[in-house]
């Protein structure tokens, strides 16, 4: 299995194309539409990077997976939907929730809340086939009560839920977050998977300044993470996060994101 990474600096956010090099099957999980809230543009390099490299190597897009709702940046499944009319999007089925919830808050009168923007709604344990390619759904709530972990044979990405071990995990105080799932979901799920699991992450701020990574494994995590490691309790864990989110500032792309992700990357009427 292959993967190919692409990078979006302006708000730190990993996309992944991962596909068989016989089948040529393939998937897309996170592509990103670039935004810029100082100008309040909206881009597609990402989309047309991926648009590339997919004609170059003449491979067959199944699906594009999102690990959540963005609050950071815009998702570029609906872009690439457009153009690749044969991909279907994915998403948690939680998304309805979220839906039901911003609704109102933005007045979007006319837009479905049963998740209808996506092609197919996931739970936990669901499995997806992609040609050659298998996809198993590990929820994973807590930054979102959309957060979904893909694991694809010894592959795990794992969007927000967990970064770099000198990082370590996403914020929980969006609407519907929970810093206890979040510890439940990390505790009880990924940390039983194998050690040598590699793990893909969705962002990487660089701490300290340290060149850039998005590649870690459940093991390194266990041992290392410094907010949720393997013998950190809920207590500690609940009690740090909540009074680091405290501190943190609201994304800069939030308001157009959250609008747009929930419509799967298309601006709602």
């Amino acid at each position: 299995m292959n993967i190919e990474t692409f990078f979006d600096e302006y708000t730190s956010s990993f996309s992944y194309l991962i596909w068989d090099e016989i089948s040529k099957d393939a998937v897309v999980i996170d592509p990103v539409l670039n935004s810029n809230a100082e100008s309040d543009s909206v881009a597609t390099l990402c989309i047309e990077n991926i648009e590339k490299f997919v004609a170059e190597h003449s491979l067959k897009l199944h699906y594009c997976l999102d690990t959540h709702v963005h609050a950071d940046h815009i998702t570029g499944a609906g872009e690439l939907k457009k153009r690749s009319p044969q991909l279907k999007t994915v998403i948690n089925a939680h998304v309805t929730e979220i839906q039901q919830l911003y609704k109102d808050y933005y007045h979007l009168s006319a837009m479905p809340t049963d998740g209808s923007q996506f092609d197919c709604l996931i739970n936990d344990g669901d499995v997806l086939d992609a040609g050659t390619i298998n996809i198993k759904a590990i929820h994973t709530p807590g930054h979102t009560k959309t957060c979904t972990c893909y694991k694809i044979g010894a592959f795990l990405f794992t969007g927000d839920t967990m970064f770099m071990p000198d990082f370590g995990t996403g914020r929980c105080d969006f609407p519907g977050g929970s810093a206890e799932d979040l510890y439940h979901s990390v505790m009880d799920k990924l940390y039983t998977l194998d050690d040598n699991t590699q793990i893909y992450v969705g962002h990487d701020y660089r701490p300290n300044g340290r060149e850039l990574r998005n590649q870690t494994t459940i093991g390194e995590n266990k041992k290392a993470n410094i907010q949720l490691n393997a013998n950190t309790s809920q207590a500690q864990f609940v009690a740090w996060r909540k009074a680091r989110d405290e501190e943190l500032a609201p994304p800069e792309l939030l308001q157009i994101s959250i609008k747009m992700n929930i419509n799967c990357g298309i601006m709602p009427h």
